[in-house]
C-alpha cells in the first residue's frame, strides 16, 4: 500500500523627477525624448528576456523532448526488466538535459510548490516493501535556480520554493534507470490538488520555454492506476483497464485534448481506470507541453497488476 537586483523599486515622485531631471542634463534633448519614448519598449524587452537571464547558465537548444512515465510498482527501482529497461533505453536516446523538472503524482499540496534545496533528499514515500526499496539512495544535486525561475515563469498563481520535500518514489525509482549515474540536478514541482484538471493543463503549458534551455520536463503517474482493483497474481489487464488505456491512447494520438482534460466523461472503463486524479494529472501537464506539430511515440505499453498501465511516452519533433 503506498502512503500516500532589481528587488527594489523607485517609488515616489520626487526620487522619479530627480532621475529624469538629471537624464535630462546629461543629454540634448531630443535624444532624451526618444530615450523616454523607447522606455515602454526595453520595460517589454526585460520581461521577454527574463528567461535568458535567470537561465543564463544554460545555453539555448532546440526543444527539449516531454516524457510522461508510468511509474507502476515501487519495486521496478530495483528490479532490472521490461521496464526498466524501456526507461533505461529511454534515457541513452535523450540528449542529456541541463537538468529535470518532475511533475510527480505523489506531491499534491495546497499550492504550488517547487523544491528548492542544493540537495534533495531520497523520500521514501511507502510502505509495506522489502528493505532493499528502503535502502535506496538517489542523491542528484537539486537547482535552486531553476526552481526560482520556474516560480517567476508561472504566472497563473503564485508558487513558493520548497526547503522541505525532496525526491518521492514518483521520481527517483524512475530516474535512477534514466540516468543512474544521479549526475543531473532534479527538482520536483508540487500538484495544487484544490485545482481543475484544465487548471493544470494550462499551467503547464508556462513551463515550456524551459525546454529551450535543456530542460528535461517529466510527467510521472499512471494512465491507468485504480489500486483497490490490483492483484499481484494477474499476468493480464482486466478488460476494462486495456480498454481505457486504449481509449485514452487513441485521444492522446488525435491531440484530442479537451477530451482527456474532461476524462470525467469518457465512460465507465474512464471513471475505473482514474478513481483520483492524482496519477493521471502528470500526463496533463505532459500534453500541455506538446506543440501542434509534435509527434508522439509510446513505450512500456503493458499493463500489470491488472489495474496498472505502464503505458508512457515521449513527445518531441
Amino acid at each position: 500500500m503506498l502512503f500516500l537586483s532589481l528587488d527594489q523599486e523607485i517609488h515616489g515622485v520626487n526620487r522619479c523627477s530627480f532621475v529624469l531631471y538629471f537624464c535630462a542634463k546629461l543629454m540634448e534633448r531630443k535624444d532624451f525624448l526618444k530615450t523616454l519614448a523607447l522606455l515602454p519598449l526595453a520595460g517589454a524587452t526585460m520581461k521577454i528576456n527574463s528567461l535568458d537571464k535567470l537561465t543564463s547558465g544554460f545555453e539555448n537548444t532546440t526543444a527539449m523532448p516531454v516524457l510522461f512515465l508510468g511509474h507502476g510498482n515501487p519495486m521496478h527501482a530495483i528490479q532490472e526488466n521490461e521496464f526498466t529497461k524501456g526507461w533505461s533505453s529511454t534515457g541513452k536516446a535523450l540528449p542529456k538535459p541541463n537538468a529535470i523538472l518532475v511533475i510527480s503524482a505523489h506531491w499534491e499540496t495546497e499550492g504550488t510548490l517547487v523544491t528548492a534545496m542544493e540537495n534533495p533528499r531520497t523520500i521514501h514515500d511507502i510502505g509495506g516493501f522489502p528493505k532493499e526499496l528502503f535502502e535506496v539512495e538517489y542523491p542528484a544535486p537539486g537547482n535552486p535556480d531553476l526552481a526560482k525561475e520556474t516560480k517567476e515563469l508561472i504566472k497563473k498563481t503564485t508558487v513558493e520554493l520548497d526547503h522541505q520535500w525532496g525526491l518521492d518514489h514518483g521520481t527517483w525509482s524512475v530516474i535512477k534507470h534514466l540516468y543512474p549515474n544521479a549526475d543531473v540536478p532534479v527538482i520536483q514541482m508540487s500538484m495544487d490538488y484544490r485545482q481543475t484538471p484544465q487548471w493544470h493543463y494550462e499551467l503547464a503549458k508556462e513551463l515550456a520555454g524551459l525546454r529551450q534551455k535543456g530542460i528535461l520536463i517529466i510527467g510521472s503517474g499512471n494512465i491507468v492506476h485504480n489500486l483497490y482493483r490490483a492483484d499481484w497474481n494477474a499476468k493480464d489487464g482486466f478488460d476494462w483497464a486495456v480498454e481505457a488505456n486504449e481509449k485514452i491512447k487513441g485521444l492522446i494520438m488525435n491531440n484530442d485534448h479537451k477530451s482527456l482534460i474532461n476524462y470525467s466523461l469518457l465512460g465507465k472503463e474512464v471513471q475505473l481506470a482514474v478513481p483520483s486524479p492524482d496519477h493521471y494529472l502528470p500526463l496533463l501537464y505532459t500534453l500541455g507541453l506538446k506543440s501542434e506539430k509534435e509527434k508522439i511515440s509510446f513505450f512500456n505499453d503493458k499493463t500489470e497488476l491488472g489495474s496498472i498501465s505502464m503505458t508512457s511516452m515521449k513527445i518531441s519533433e
